[in-house]
Formats: structure tokens, C-alpha cells, sequence
């Protein structure tokens, strides 16, 4: 099944039972509005949040994930809602505590006071739901939590947003290294989530009634990285075609009958994410040639640890400088797209590039499950994006 990868955030889209005026405040004076949200928690429950933010949390394996979800039976849903009823808690408390103390007034901008909002709504609802005793119980907290998880639908790009705000007070001169600690709380709090959705995603998705054949919930034990690969790159392709009206081709190379357990709207969203700043790259590089542009070759190679897919274009390549920047969140060869708009409350992500976030992201989302990404360029010919998955699953969760 194809995953349409288009995020889109607006400052309506704060919550869906925001009254009408707090909405109009949080549109014309955003960190007034956001400030006088953050007065409504009690310090009970501020207090609770830094509690529970120190408890230890327990990571998973995506083998443990598929054993434990192919022996469906409702004890085994009651067991994981128990976990969920803990852990989630937990993992959300330390993030909600972490944008409370973020560095460069980070804390204050609009947008990230939006998302601390989000996850202090969703911890008080998770401390106000009751044990978890029977299936009834277990409905309805997966009910919640899913809901939870529509809650926090927009948390990566308004998060990007608000770091573009930062981005525009920051003196230009500043290096990059300068704001380590920035990028690491970054890697930090979206390793985090990817972790939450998981979690999340995967229970809520044992409930489904017919499940596709080999699927485990969000698993899918008998994955074609060819097939995911394929179907990545036509929806970059399409994205590409709407931005510049062409697009290079993309050709696919591997057995399209190899399979392997993985997460597929995971890998869709990194090759997605790599073939897109090859389109862009390439198109850019023969906009105004003669020549025809060359297609992006992607790789899929079958090893015994990882499985390994290179995304290969010849649009030209990263200068050495710049190479140790591609990683971070406040670093895009593209455009800003926000000095474009003059509303900062309002982000089209389906845009090609500029927030700076696709490649750091993807190689969280190939480091959660044991993988990696790696860049190699030659300046003047092309880059090579190397997508390692582990084969293994036996990796647990790196919990931040």
C-alpha cells in the first residue's frame, strides 16, 4: 500500500478543543496565548511530570515487537496496555521537561511552546486514566492513546518552525558547532517520538480486524525493500514534477522477491526523504542544460547483518565544507521557505526542501531499529546515500 508522506500544520491545528478565542490570541500574539495555556496546569501536575521523568524507561526490540504481537490473544492486548499505561508516561514527562529549559530562548518560541502544550495534555490525560484491569478497560485506553498520537500528528514540523524562528533571531556569524547542544536535544526529543508512534502505532494496530497477510501491527514480517523503494520514489517523483514541472527518472535495482521483516512506512519515509533531495539536486544541476538529466539509481543489496539501499545522483555533490552540516536542523542548501510567508503560524511541509530536517530524521529513523545512514559526495559529479537496515531486530530501542 502506498504512504503519502504530506504534513501540513496551521496555526488552527493547535487543538481541536481549543475555544475559538484562544485560537485568535495564539494566531496575533502566539507566546501570550501559549504562556496563559501553560499558567492552566496545576503545579501538581507539573510536579508529576518532573516525577515521572525521572523513572527509567524500558526499551524494545522489533523481534520482541513481532514475537510478541503474532501470538494475538486479549491477554497479551491487556499486557501491552498495562506497559503503554507505564512507559508512555515516562518517555513523554522527559520530553515535556526538556523544552521547558531549551537554550538560545529556544523555549519560548511559538511553535515550541505549542508542542510543550501538546505533551503535557497528553501526559495528564495518560495519569488520569485508571489501571487497566479488563478489556473494557484496555478499549478505551487504546481509544485514548490513539488519539494521543492524532494529538501529536504535527509535532515535527511545527518543532521545525519553531527552530526556523530561532533560526531568524540567531546572529548569521554563529557557527554551527556553537549550537551542539541544540542539535542534540533535537536528536534527543525526535528519536523520542519516533519511539512513541511506534509504540503507540503498534497497539493500536493489533486491534484491526483483517489484518493484510504477514502483517504484525504496524511489522511487516515479509517487507520488499524494492517494492517500498519504488514506491518512495514515485511519490518524490510527483512532489519534484509539481515544484520544477519535470523529474529525473529513478530507476530501481535489486530482487524484488527479497523480503525481510521491517517497518514499511519507516523505510518509505527515508527513501522518500533521500530521493527527493536527489530530484532536487539533479534538476536544479540541469535546469537550464542541454543535456538530459541522468536518472537517480537506487540499490537494494541483501547482506547477511544489514540490508543496505544506496540512492546514487549525479547532481553534482556536496562540497567538503559542507558536508558535516547536512546532519543537523538548522542547516538546508534549499531556500528557506518561511521567507516566503509572511505568516510564521503557518508551514506547507509538503514543499521540496528548506526546514533543514529530512536527513537527520531519516538516519534516526534507520538508528532506531539498530541502522544507520551514511552521506558520500564528490563535488562536482554527485552523492551516494547509503540506507543501512539491520537484518538482526534484535537491537533495542536507543531511549534518549
Amino acid at each position: 500500500m502506498r504512504n503519502k508522506q504530506v504534513w501540513r500544520v496551521s496555526v488552527s491545528d493547535c487543538n481541536v478543543s481549543f475555544p475559538l478565542w484562544t485560537t485568535l490570541l495564539l494566531k496575533f500574539h502566539p507566546t501570550m496565548a501559549a504562556k496563559k495555556l501553560y499558567d492552566s496546569f496545576s503545579k501538581s501536575l507539573i510536579d508529576e511530570v518532573h516525577r515521572w521523568g525521572a523513572m527509567k524507561q524500558n526499551g524494545v526490540s522489533l523481534r520482541y515487537m513481532m514475537e510478541f504481537g503474532s501470538k494475538f490473544s486479549e491477554r497479551n492486548l491487556l499486557l501491552g496496555a498495562q506497559f503503554l499505561h507505564k512507559e508512555l508516561p515516562i518517555r513523554i514527562a522527559r520530553r515535556a521537561i526538556e523544552l521547558e529549559s531549551l537554550p538560545y530562548g529556544l523555549s519560548e518560541k511559538p511553535a515550541i511552546l505549542k508542542v510543550r502544550d501538546w505533551y503535557l495534555d497528553s501526559f495528564r490525560d495518560l495519569r488520569s486514566f485508571p489501571d487497566i484491569k479488563d478489556m473494557n478497560d484496555e478499549q478505551d485506553f487504546t481509544k485514548m492513546i490513539n488519539l494521543i498520537k492524532v494529538r501529536h500528528n504535527n509535532v515535527v514540523p511545527t518543532m521545525a518552525l519553531g527552530v526556523q524562528q530561532l533560526k531568524k533571531d540567531l546572529n548569521p556569524k554563529l557557527d554551527y558547532k556553537d549550537l551542539d547542544d541544540i542539535h542534540q536535544f533535537l536528536d534527543r526529543f525526535y528519536m523520542s517520538r519516533i519511539g512513541i508512534r511506534m509504540l503507540i502505532g503498534q497497539h493500536v494496530a493489533l486491534h484491526e480486524p483483517n489484518p493484510p497477510p504477514d502483517r504484525i501491527g504496524y511489522i511487516h514480517a515479509k517487507m520488499s525493500p524494492v517494492e517500498v523503494a519504488k514506491n518512495a520514489s514515485e511519490d518524490a517523483r510527483s512532489v519534484c514534477l509539481r515544484e520544477y514541472g519535470s523529474a529525473p527518472d529513478v530507476n530501481v535495482y535489486g530482487d524484488p522477491d527479497f523480503t525481510f521483516p521491517y517497518v514499511p512506512t519507516h523505510l518509505h519515509l527515508m527513501v522518500f526523504e533521500l530521493v527527493k533531495n536527489s530530484l532536487r539536486a539533479v534538476e536544479e544541476r540541469f535546469m537550464d542544460s542541454d543535456k538530459l538529466a541522468p536518472p537517480i539509481r537506487i540499490i537494494v543489496a541483501d547482506g547477511l547483518e544489514d540490508v543496505t539501499i544506496k540512492v546514487s545522483d549525479e547532481g553534482g555533490g556536496i562540497a567538503r565544507s559542507g558536508l558535516p552540516k547536512i546532519f543537523t536542523y538548522l542547516y538546508s542548501t534549499a531556500k528557506n521557505p518561511l521567507d516566503e510567508r509572511a505568516d510564521l503560524g503557518t508551514a506547507d511541509i509538503a514543499t521540496m526542501a528548506g526546514f533543514g530536517y529530512g536527513l537527520p530524521i531519516s538516519r534516526l529513523y534507520a538508528r532506531y531499529f539498530g541502522g544507520d545512514l551514511q552521506i558520500i559526495s564528490m563535488e562536482g559529479y554527485g552523492t551516494d546515500a547509503y540506507l543501512h537496515l539491520s537484518r538482526l531486530g534484535d537491537s533495542q530501542e536507543p531511549l534518549p
